[in-house]
């Protein structure tokens, strides 16, 4: 699905292009100095000290959540800018993307970028030493985990709409809900191997943001029959 949406709405456009690069590139930063910061407070604590270590990656995660906002806030702040040199030397005094438009594109970039890594991940669990299930755990963990991986991308892309939209108009809650949502869904994977404890809320998180992303954007129930029926 994500490569669907990267295939058919970003891929022949290059200026699109350059937004999902650019987004990606900010997400990857603020992992970068967020792994940097819990990398440092792991090695200066206690390695045996277990409930220590894992409040640590509570804190990891958390911390991460917010910086990752952060700079989707100041993405935002650099390609409002953008836009007002877009207009500036455009002919007819319009910018070639609106503001609508880039929120989606920057939001795949978040999302495509977190999905990547998510992958790799993966990847270097499934090259071993040990094989996943052999112990009783879930045999389920590689299925699951590109579910949860798939809606983290879709739950970027809306949230980059929302959030967009809560900068533009200063509606300030809308940011705040963002930032709530994105802390609930990476809170919700401590409940793992619990997979419905994090999917399953994950999810419909993605199915409310959906729906808000789309009638901020301008959708409506007539407009999606209109959709699903192929009327003009």
């Amino acid at each position: 699905p994500a490569l669907g949406l990267f295939l058919f709405t970003i891929a022949r456009d290059p200026l699109r292009i350059i937004i999902l690069i650019a987004g990606a590139f900010f997400w990857l930063v603020s992992l970068l100095l967020s792994s940097l910061i819990w990398f440092i407070a792991v090695k200066a604590s206690d390695p045996q000290d277990v409930p220590l270590q894992r409040g640590l990656l509570i804190f990891g995660v958390m911390f991460s959540v917010l910086l990752q906002e952060a700079f989707r806030f100041l993405y935002y702040k650099i390609l409002r800018k953008a836009i007002e040199g877009l207009v500036a030397l455009s002919e007819d005094g319009c910018s070639p993307i609106s503001i609508q438009q880039m929120a989606y594109v920057a939001g795949v970039g978040f999302g495509l970028m977190s999905g990547a890594f998510s992958m790799i991940n993966l990847l270097a669990d499934a090259l071993g030493p040990g094989t996943v299930g052999i112990h009783g755990d879930s045999q389920l963990y590689f299925l699951t985990s590109a579910f949860m991986t798939m809606v983290l991308i879709f739950l970027h892309t809306f949230w980059g709409i929302l959030f967009f939209h809560g900068c533009e108009y200063r509606r300030w809650w809308e940011i705040v809900a963002v930032v709530v949502m994105h802390l609930a869904v990476s809170g919700s994977t401590f409940c793992n191997p619990l997979y419905v404890g994090s999917l399953v809320p994950s999810y419909l998180l993605m199915a409310a943001a959906a729906v808000w992303a789309y009638l901020l954007s301008g959708g409506s129930a007539q407009n999606l029959r209109r959709f699903l029926l192929c009327k003009s």
